[in-house]
């Protein structure tokens, strides 16, 4: 099975709250429109520096991350952001690599309730066009 690749907007959940609140206006809540890989093996959304300045983040933590091929790598944890795919939508802190391609990972697809069709190598509801969460 190759990459599969999912293209979702992040959005700065700090500046939502505020433009919900009527402090900052909806066109300014820092947005980003991108092309992810669809990663498994990733705990949450992975973006690069350059995103993270885009977005206009804060960092909340600094934390060891296991990499793939080995290794840790300290990487910064920031505010929330809200990920839109499609007519579904998760809340997640992502991780911030110094560079690289934008990662999503397992948190933000199970709370979307989407699983990977290796046969047409994308993204679908496991639950068809309902997104479920489970409360088990």
């Amino acid at each position: 099975m190759g990459n599969v690749y999912a293209e979702i907007t992040v959005k700065n959940a700090v500046d939502l709250a505020l433009s919900q609140k009527g402090q900052i206006a909806e066109q300014d809540v820092h947005t980003v429109t991108l092309t992810a890989v669809v990663d498994t093996g990733a705990t949450t959304l992975v973006i690069n520096e350059d995103i993270f300045k885009q977005l206009g983040l804060s960092v909340v933590e600094t934390r060891s991350i296991n990499v793939a091929g080995g290794g840790k790598v300290l990487c910064k944890v920031t505010d929330p952001v809200h990920i839109y795919w499609k007519n579904r939508f998760a809340s997640v802190n992502a991780v911030v690599m110094p560079q690289g391609n934008p990662l999503l990972g397992v948190i933000p697809l199970e709370f979307m309730d989407l699983i990977v069709d290796p046969i047409r190598q994308e993204l679908v509801g496991a639950h068809g066009d309902e997104a479920v969460l489970m409360a088990m």
